[in-house]
């Protein structure tokens, strides 16, 4: 392998200078009118390889300052010297583990690796593109569209950290003892404060996800899938999440006067039902029935010894009127019981809290609370593909311990990873290519 690595860096120079005479000898070797040429000058471009050095001309226009080396606009290699197929691979393993692992790994197996810093750079490069390549990524057909939407927190830097962070470096009193290091750091510093009761350290950002697909109606009347499944994500405030599922739902050819079905699942949030009536005024809106039947044991929890056998009969009776689309009776049950609870005593108000807070969520969401007739449709009666994207987009690589995002920063990421999970990663990159390529030569034209 070391031999072909070698070979393969031996023979980027050939390649490079054809192109070179090739471009000589184009229509394109064009000097204006009081531009000048200098002589082939000399640069590397890092390499899945390694290395490789070639030569290019330089076009300048004297005492004006500035200019292009041609050969690098035609082949749409970046200022940094790293070329596209290094790029992708080293974000694209960014994507799944961090930063400081990812130098290691294609350190580990191209036995050379970007930075860190390098790396990140890279991230934030591509991510630039993310936007517009889901305004303009194609989208698939269906019968039924399934839209499922939630969120999560991830650890963010607060100010205090940020300023640690950017903050002059004071200088080290014992460069060669990690351990009187940390003394004498910790000296410095004071006693840490501690944490009151209730108080978060993770300063958590929320991010939403989305995940779209379609099912597909069979010939026994049933609904296939889930059939083209594309996940999203961002920091954005939650009305964007719902303005991407219309837009990519009118892609997919639901839109509002359609007369397709569209079903929108998510748990009780406020703010997302209002959304969903806003964006998807004729869709099914669906309640996930785990978050239910989750209210409905905290209400036995606050009635039964949990563990016991009434606990468990009392919550499994609700629960089955629940699956049987007879949510309401479970709200006659908890009225009936708050009637009964004594107002005042040992433990009487904590009861009454958790039983009318049970009683409120189920009652003002009754309308999407009919599972026995989404099930009869075979539609969807919980949101259980978002929340597994949600542990898997978000949870596995921006939650860590140690992590502290800056939100800006992540959003990048977060896209870029979602890319890479829907399996459109080669053509991101080559979508990013293009428009890079066509950025440059654009560049090129206002030059001369």
């Amino acid at each position: 392998m070391s031999g072909f690595r070698s070979l393969a860096v031996f023979l980027f120079p050939f390649f490079f200078g054809m192109r070179q005479e090739y471009w000589q000898g184009s229509e394109n070797n064009v000097v204006e009118e009081g531009e000048k040429r200098q002589g082939l000058k000399p640069r590397q471009v890092g390499t899945v390889f390694g290395k490789a050095r070639y030569w290019r001309t330089y076009i300048y226009r004297k005492g004006q300052g500035g200019g292009r080396y041609p050969l690098d606009i035609e082949l749409g290699i970046p200022w940094d010297g790293f070329s596209m197929r290094l790029r992708s691979l080293a974000t694209r393993i960014a994507t799944k583990m961090s930063y400081a692992q990812t130098v290691a790994v294609m350190g580990m197996f191209l036995h050379r690796s970007p930075c860190q810093k390098t790396v990140e750079e890279m991230v934030l490069g591509l991510g630039r593109h993310t936007g517009d390549w889901f305004e303009t990524v194609q989208a698939p057909k269906g019968d039924v569209l399934v839209v499922q939407i939630d969120g999560k927190g991830t650890p963010t830097a607060t100010e205090g950290e940020l300023n640690k962070r950017r903050g002059k470096r004071k200088k080290n009193p014992h460069p060669g003892s990690q351990r009187h290091r940390g003394r004498k750091a910790r000296k410095l510093r004071g006693p840490k404060k501690r944490r009151k009761k209730g108080d978060k350290s993770k300063n958590a950002k929320m991010a939403t996800v989305v995940v779209m697909y379609t099912l597909r109606r069979s010939a026994d009347g049933l609904l296939e899938g889930p059939i083209n499944k594309r996940v999203y994500a961002s920091y954005a405030p939650k009305r964007h999440a719902f303005a991407y599922a219309r837009r990519e739902a009118d892609k997919r050819g639901f839109t509002a006067d359609s007369g397709k079905l569209i079903q929108i699942a998510a748990d009780g949030d406020n703010d997302l039902e209002r959304y969903a009536k806003e964006f998807f005024p004729g869709a099914i809106h669906t309640i996930d029935v785990f978050h239910a039947v989750e209210y409905v044991w905290k209400a036995a929890g606050s009635m039964y010894k949990e563990g016991g056998d009434e606990f468990a009969e009392w919550a499994e009776r609700q629960k089955k009127r629940l699956y049987e689309g007879r949510a309401e009776k479970i709200v006659e049950e908890i009225d009936r019981r708050l009637s009964l609870l004594p107002k005042r005593g040992p433990g009487s108000k904590k009861k009454r809290e958790t039983l009318e807070k049970t009683r409120n969520y189920l009652n003002s969401r009754l309308g999407r609370m009919d599972y026995k007739t989404l099930r009869e449709q075979d539609l969807e009666i919980s949101s259980g593909s978002v929340e597994g994207a949600v542990n898997y987009v978000i949870a596995k690589r921006f939650d860590n311990g140690g992590m502290r995002w800056i939100k800006e920063r992540a959003e990048a990421l977060l896209q870029l990873r979602c890319i890479e999970i829907n399996g459109d990663w080669d053509d991101f990159i080559s979508y990013v290519h293009d428009a890079t390529h066509s950025k440059a030569q654009s560049m090129k034209k206002n030059l001369l």
